[in-house]
Protein backbone atom coordinates (compact mmCIF):
# COMPACT_ATOMS: atom_id res chain seq x y z
CA UNK A 1 0.00 0.00 0.00
CA UNK A 2 3.02 2.61 0.99
CA UNK A 3 4.66 1.73 -2.53
CA UNK A 4 1.98 2.63 -4.46
CA UNK A 5 0.60 5.73 -2.70
CA UNK A 6 4.30 6.91 -2.86
CA UNK A 7 4.42 6.29 -6.41
CA UNK A 8 1.49 8.01 -7.29
CA UNK A 9 2.29 11.30 -4.90
CA UNK A 10 5.75 11.68 -6.54
CA UNK A 11 4.16 11.02 -9.54
CA UNK A 12 1.93 13.80 -8.92
CA UNK A 13 4.57 16.17 -7.57
CA UNK A 14 6.58 15.81 -10.37
CA UNK A 15 3.47 17.03 -12.95
CA UNK A 16 2.79 19.82 -10.65
CA UNK A 17 4.66 22.26 -12.15
CA UNK A 18 3.72 21.32 -15.59
CA UNK A 19 -0.28 21.21 -14.27
CA UNK A 20 0.40 24.63 -13.35
CA UNK A 21 1.86 26.07 -16.25
CA UNK A 22 5.00 27.19 -14.07
CA UNK A 23 8.26 27.55 -16.79
CA UNK A 24 8.52 28.07 -20.09
CA UNK A 25 6.51 26.23 -22.82
CA UNK A 26 4.35 24.41 -20.00
CA UNK A 27 1.27 25.72 -21.14
CA UNK A 28 1.26 23.54 -24.70
CA UNK A 29 1.89 20.56 -22.30
CA UNK A 30 -0.56 21.60 -19.14
CA UNK A 31 -3.64 19.60 -20.28
CA UNK A 32 -1.92 16.37 -20.83
CA UNK A 33 -0.27 17.31 -17.02
CA UNK A 34 -3.90 17.68 -15.99
CA UNK A 35 -5.11 14.61 -17.44
CA UNK A 36 -2.51 12.14 -15.75
CA UNK A 37 -2.82 13.93 -12.26
CA UNK A 38 -6.43 13.72 -12.48
CA UNK A 39 -6.35 9.95 -13.62
CA UNK A 40 -3.68 8.98 -10.44
CA UNK A 41 -5.74 10.38 -8.34
CA UNK A 42 -8.90 8.42 -9.69
CA UNK A 43 -6.98 5.22 -9.47
CA UNK A 44 -5.75 5.49 -6.19
CA UNK A 45 -8.62 4.59 -4.44
CA UNK A 46 -9.41 2.34 -7.14
CA UNK A 47 -6.29 0.29 -6.23
CA UNK A 48 -5.88 0.56 -2.80
CA UNK A 49 -9.56 0.18 -1.60
CA UNK A 50 -11.96 -1.12 -4.27
CA UNK A 51 -10.04 -3.82 -6.09
CA UNK A 52 -9.08 -5.33 -2.47
CA UNK A 53 -12.62 -5.49 -1.38
CA UNK A 54 -14.06 -6.77 -4.96
CA UNK A 55 -11.47 -9.19 -4.78
CA UNK A 56 -12.39 -10.61 -1.12
CA UNK A 57 -15.78 -10.50 -2.39
CA UNK A 58 -15.32 -13.03 -5.07
CA UNK A 59 -13.13 -15.13 -3.04
CA UNK A 60 -9.53 -14.55 -5.33
CA UNK A 61 -7.24 -14.65 -2.44
CA UNK A 62 -3.36 -15.81 -2.48
CA UNK A 63 -2.48 -19.38 -2.06
CA UNK A 64 0.01 -19.76 0.74
CA UNK A 65 2.33 -22.44 0.59
CA UNK A 66 2.46 -24.90 3.84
Amino acid sequence: MRAISMTTFAAILALLPLALAIGRGAAMQQPLAIAIISGLIFGLPLVLIILPSLLSVFGVGIKRAS
